[in-house]
């Protein structure tokens, strides 16, 4: 029979109200669950915020991207030649998901009242909707007819305000050329994804219309966009279509240049690893208060208990023996503080998860309410890290039983 354990279970189950030591052992508790929760949320919503710019920046460009080598980092980007071979070799690479041709040519807007600069993205019938089609708020997506190019696009929402526009509505866009291009297009989708930056940027249409404003082939495109299935896995990825393109020049001879999301857009992905530093501070934080509000509440257990030590010691009981009593009894009210920890943190989190319920300022960061990812991982080792701190944090101050002389408690009892 484990008598510490038991003895630690009696004095933890039978704390009576009169305790001196009752309001320093709910503080410990309070402080723990308030600790947890508060690292629960702040990982879910880090992570969650991250994963939504993330994916938003993905869904404009893609995992990976082969442009021309020569690209001068602007959408009027010099063609490359794409044969179904090359698309097939790079589909076969590890990981990749899908590939998909694109072609960009800036333009203005003009309506009657309003004029926009704008970037038209042409696509063609592998193009992957799933990222527009969740950010679809009114409309369908294209449809792309076989023999000749449709004149539908899908507009940003922020577009159509700023512009005046609204789903079935007809405008032109210039295109300064040599000569100065129009084409007249119609509204078939409207999309918000709340990422600015982009949503005042990008219109999608068929490929075909960029293909003939800039009198290129069917085979010629501003470059190719690489869907993977695991994003950890980006760079090596990355190298992989590297070494496959690297070495390759179209039948113009121009050479391939390829580049991940995070080299083409390095601000933004800088910007979210920036986001790390503030939950390490926050987990610190949040720890350190858990941590001492238990040293706290141990001392006071301790000093309340002298007698009982003064006796288990003169019973024959060791140090050790004694201190494990203690340790036991912080095991206790750890797990309990962990228990509670998790209801509040996960409740909350849920609660946000399912109504979005706390909105945020889609201009300033990104998303229209606050993101919540519930990251199993991540929670599990939340919680493994908080125990093991807190019980090594109450090793040292159980120290202060070995300082108890049982002969001078009795004798002052």
């Amino acid at each position: 029979m484990n008598i510490e354990y038991f003895i630690a279970k009696r004095i933890h189950f039978q704390q009576g109200k009169k305790n001196v030591s009752r309001p320093a052992v709910r503080i410990a508790i309070i402080g723990i669950a308030l600790g947890l929760a508060v690292m629960i949320i702040a990982v879910a919503v880090v992570v969650g915020f991250k994963q939504e710019i993330r994916n938003k920046t993905i869904g404009f460009g893609g995992h990976i991207q082969v442009t021309n080598f020569d690209n001068n980092n602007t959408y009027e980007a010099i063609p490359i030649h794409v044969d179904n071979a090359l698309i097939q070799k790079i589909s076969f690479i590890h990981n990749v998901k899908h590939v998909q041709p694109f072609a960009t040519k800036p333009g203005i807007i003009k309506t009657e009242t309003e004029f926009q600069g704008i970037v038209l993205k042409g696509i063609n019938k592998d193009f992957d909707w799933n990222f527009f089609k969740s950010n679809l708020v009114e409309g369908h997506t294209l449809h792309l007819k076989k023999d000749s190019a449709t004149n539908e696009v899908i507009i940003s929402k922020y577009l159509a305000n700023l512009l005046g526009l609204k789903l079935g509505d007809s405008f032109f866009t210039y295109f300064i050329q040599e000569n100065v291009r129009a084409r007249k297009f119609i509204i078939s989708g409207i999309y918000s994804t709340n990422f600015i930056e982009y949503d005042k940027l990008f219109i999608l249409t068929d490929m075909r219309h960029v293909q003939q404003l800039n009198s290129w082939d069917s085979e010629q495109y501003s470059g190719i966009e690489i869907l993977i299935n695991d994003f950890d896995k980006l760079e090596e990825t990355g190298n992989a279509v590297y070494a496959t393109t690297s070495n390759r020049f179209d039948k113009e001879g121009d050479a391939l240049y390829t580049q991940t999301i995070k080299q083409i857009n390095p601000q933004i992905f800088g910007w979210l690893d920036l986001l790390d530093m503030n939950v390490w501070v926050i987990l610190l934080l949040m720890l350190s208060v858990a941590g001492f509000n238990m040293i706290s509440g141990l001392l006071i257990l301790i000093l309340e208990r002298t007698n009982m030590i003064g006796i288990l010691k003169s019973v024959g009981a060791t140090d050790w023996s004694v201190r494990k009593i203690f340790l036991y009894h912080s095991l206790f009210l750890i797990g309990k503080g962990m228990i509670w920890g998790n209801i509040i943190g996960l409740s909350l989190c849920a609660v946000q998860y399912f109504t979005g319920i706390l909105p945020l300022d889609p201009e300033a960061y990104y998303v229209s309410f606050v993101p919540v990812v519930f990251n199993w991982t991540y929670i599990i080792l939340l919680n493994a890290g908080t125990f093991t701190a807190s019980v090594l944090m109450m090793i040292g101050p159980s120290y202060l039983i070995t300082k108890i002389s049982p002969a001078k408690i009795i004798r002052y009892e």
